[in-house]
């Protein structure tokens, strides 16, 4: 069920990630909500100043107890009460259309809430209607749990319910007990889920934790850390490779069960979340059979350090190893990980966004990088945190003017503001050589460009110390790429016998470059990237 090129909008998109309680706060009660968000679409999209993305993906704003800050979900067809109501996330999605952005959901199928009705059921008597939705297991004679499993936050992925006398099971925290999609009535109640948002206007939904979905049957305990590719964080930090515990085959079918939801709503993508390297990524992208997901994300970039040969691997890697005709999927930020101007630096953030918005894939900017904010100093961060994973720091609140609270709220934000005096919205929609007006061009050029927006890519190498470039094609366009990651300038060797010696004009550079340029003689400054348009 390929679909067509209408309902294949996100190839090539860019969507914007919100983390809504860090967006902006219509109330006063220093918690962003949907009304704030609907403020500020404006800033996305339909205005004459705006990013020009192609839709918004909101982090959950479910029912929750807030244990994971709304991935502990207590009701899938609700809206939680700090950010609004049913009838705002109508309004907010309808906000969304009429500025022709698609509006993404999180959808979260692995675990549920300790408080979600479904639980509290499950753990009233081993003989509950919804026991088995959930993963128990007895104890071995010496009462210790029943596998090694270690959970992503650290300790036992299992938890002692001394009222039933089993352990459950959790991949994240104790609060977040593990679906078991063995069980069908899991399966078809997920399902009912896709549909109420489905049929409410939502767009699609990134899907959180996909590896998570399905454990091994017989519990084996997993072995230690042995391959070579494993992603910060999601089983290599514990010591031990997640080979019985996560991202087992069966979990194929739970993204088939998804998917064929999905079908039944032309039009609708699903993104994947699962930290694992792109040669296993691919399997979970159907190897381009269209019964897995649409998109999925590729974190090496991500997690690539700032050096030449670190980030070509990624990218060649992606293009090496993704199915045909599907796309990779980008981001250099979320709310799980350091900001890219900390963890890249201040100064590679022009360079890093030029890097997001030419390669060939969907791209995915988290609120806040397009104006370079910073992670915060955990001096000024709350002392117990909020968020026990420690990512309070990634998740401050955006900054839109330059005053105390940053034009994020009337009150005392839940979070503080890092430095809204030095980046903010305001002042940088003002200057046409900030980082926001970079973000702003490199997304015009990209949907003004067919080379850009859908084209292939083909890239060169040994063009020039700590020169990366690659060519995007597209029927009538060709645009050639060339970044300097270094910290000094660097002369371009080009091809021009394939290339032609007489250059072309450039279409969007970090750097005030314009008009023609000749690529026999094209010395790139440090850290610049420039996108020209060959003939």
């Amino acid at each position: 069920m390929a679909g067509d090129a209408s309902d294949r909008w996100w190839e090539g998109a860019v969507l914007y990630q919100v983390y809504p309680r860090s967006f902006a706060d219509s109330n006063g009660d220093g918690i962003g909500d949907l009304r704030g968000i609907l403020e500020h679409l404006d800033h996305l999209a339909g205005a004459d100043r705006s990013l020009g993305v192609d839709g918004v993906w909101l982090s959950p704003i479910y029912p929750s107890p807030q244990h994971d800050f709304g991935y502990d979900i207590s009701d899938y067809t609700g809206v939680a009460a700090e950010f609004g109501t049913l009838d705002e996330l109508d309004a907010l999605i309808a906000g969304c259309h009429e500025r022709g952005l698609r509006f993404l959901m999180d959808l979260v199928p692995c675990h549920t809430s300790i408080d979600h009705p479904w639980f509290v059921d499950a753990r009233s008597s081993r003989d509950a209607e919804h026991r088995d939705w959930y993963v128990w297991a007895d104890p071995p004679p010496d009462g210790s749990p029943p596998s090694n499993w270690e959970s992503v936050f650290g300790g036992s992925a299992w938890e002692w319910d001394a009222a039933s006398g089993q352990y459950y099971l959790h991949t994240f925290y104790p609060e977040q007990p593990n679906l078991n999609w063995r069980n069908p009535a899991v399966a078809t109640a997920m399902g009912d889920v896709m549909r109420f948002w489905f049929e409410r206007g939502v767009d699609g939904f990134r899907v959180d934790a996909i590896f998570a979905a399905v454990h091994d049957a017989r519990l084996r305990d997993n072995p230690p850390v042995r391959r070579a590719h494993m992603i910060p964080g999601f089983g290599g930090d514990a010591g031990q490779d997640a080979l019985w515990s996560m991202a087992r085959p069966e979990v194929h079918d739970v993204i088939r069960h998804i998917r064929a939801v999905a079908n039944e709503f032309p039009g609708r993508v699903l993104v994947g979340e699962a930290y694992l390297p792109v040669e296993e990524l691919a399997g979970y992208l159907g190897h381009g059979r269209d019964d897995e997901f649409h998109l999925a994300f590729d974190f090496e970039l991500l997690h690539s350090p700032w050096e030449h040969q670190h980030l070509t691997l990624a990218v060649e890697r992606s293009e090496a190893l993704h199915p045909p005709a599907v796309w990779p999927t980008y981001a250099i930020g979320n709310h799980d990980q350091a900001r890219p101007a900390s963890r890249w630096g201040a100064a590679r953030e022009r360079a890093a966004a030029f890097l997001l918005l030419t390669l060939r894939g969907v791209a995915v900017l988290y609120a806040g990088d397009e104006i370079g904010m910073e992670n915060a100093d955990p001096a000024i961060l709350p002392d117990p945190p909020f968020d026990r994973a420690g990512r309070d720091g990634y998740r401050t609140p955006m900054q839109w003017t330059p005053t105390a609270v940053a034009g994020f709220t009337t009150g005392t934000p839940w979070l503080p503001v890092v430095d809204a005096q030095a980046r903010n919205v305001l002042d940088q929609s003002a200057d046409p050589d900030s980082l926001l007006s970079l973000y702003r061009r490199l997304i015009a050029a990209r949907r003004a460009s067919p080379a850009l927006a859908r084209g292939t890519h083909r890239s060169f190498f040994g063009v020039g110390t700590d020169v990366m470039a690659w060519m995007r094609e597209a029927p009538g366009d060709r645009v050639l790429c060339l970044l300097n990651v270094g910290d000094q300038p660097s002369r371009c060797a080009l091809p021009t016998a394939r290339l032609g010696a007489d250059g072309g004009e450039v279409v969007v550079a970090t750097s005030a470059r314009a008009g023609h340029v000749t690529l026999a003689e094209m010395t790139l400054d440090a850290l610049e990237g420039v996108a020209i348009r060959i003939g």
